[in-house]
């Protein structure tokens, strides 16, 4: 059986870019995350304690992201899923990150998930 927390339209603001420009100003990213901890949720028992706090995610996923100018969102993408899978009980988390910059597009966007 597959259990999963997913974090859907995650607003983010950090410095990605290729050209100085584009890097020297912040810019909004959206995220989507899916989380499957390692253990079930057969007993939780209600306590948040035993469960992934997703309040938390968003919270820590907003400063690794801010923590350093990235060129590609491909680079911030594997950082973000590397911190998820170090710093929590999880067996395989899954990001979509969302970038606007070409007019002519709602959006690129790039893809990554790894399991434990």
């Amino acid at each position: 059986m597959s259990q999963c927390i997913e974090i859907l339209g995650l607003k983010l603001r950090c410095h990605v870019g290729v050209p100085d420009e584009e890097l020297a100003v912040a810019q909004e990213l959206l995220l989507d995350v899916m989380l499957e901890p390692l253990e079930g949720w057969e007993d939780l028992q209600d306590d948040i304690e035993r469960t992934i706090d997703y309040a938390q995610v968003a919270a820590e996923l907003e400063q690794v992201a801010q923590a350093k100018f990235r060129r590609l969102i491909e680079t911030l993408a594997v950082d973000l899923v590397d911190f998820l899978l170090a710093a929590h009980p999880l067996r395989k988390v899954r990001i979509r990150i969302e970038k606007f910059i070409l007019p002519q597009t709602r959006a690129v966007a790039v893809v990554l998930e790894k399991t434990r």
